[in-house]
């Protein structure tokens, strides 16, 4: 049996991401979505609501589990198992960066990195992107899952004539 892991911060996760769950469901028989924790950022979403996130898009996907990871990438894989680290490449930069991190991810721990090139019509879509135009109220559509939608937008801070009326704090 065939796992991959596919770490990522997915805060939130895009089109593209989902995109590589779905290609890469087709391509190993278990696929494991792991939101990783970084101490250094302050993420827009917790982990906890990253992985519902992610558990809610890709529901129709028998083969693909989602579960919440801190520490080195490499323990996580051994302990789930996983047989390759799934990433994806949305140009030329992140070919460089991935180059980098596969390489010492087979030194260190011994795993092969499988790196899938974005489907063209996701390759501007990144989730600072995505955070950017949620904080300024800006239209998520074609950027995330139409079934995440809603929920991301709950994010967006208040506009000036709605804390005038004393609404929500929408998230």
């Amino acid at each position: 049996m065939s796992t991959c892991l596919f770490p990522g911060s997915f805060d939130p996760p895009t089109l593209g991401h989902i995109d590589l769950v779905r290609r890469a469901a087709g391509l190993f028989d278990r696929i494991i979505v792991a939101v990783m924790v970084n101490a250094d950022k302050q993420p827009m979403f917790t982990a906890q609501e990253r992985v519902a996130l992610i558990e809610r898009c890709t529901a129709g996907l028998a083969n693909v589990e989602v579960c919440a990871g801190n520490g080195l990438t490499l323990e996580l894989a051994r302990e789930m198992g996983a047989d390759v680290l799934l990433r994806g490449i949305r140009g030329g930069s992140d070919a460089d960066l991935e180059a980098q991190l596969a390489a010492a991810n087979r030194h260190v721990g011994g795993i092969d990195t499988l790196a899938l090139f974005t489907t063209p019509a996701y390759g501007f879509i990144s989730s600072s992107i995505v955070r950017d135009v949620i904080r300024h109220g800006g239209a998520l559509r074609g950027l995330v899952p139409a079934e995440i939608e809603p929920i991301l937008a709950k994010k967006r801070p208040l506009s000036v004539s709605q804390r005038e009326k004393g609404q929500g704090s929408g998230g």
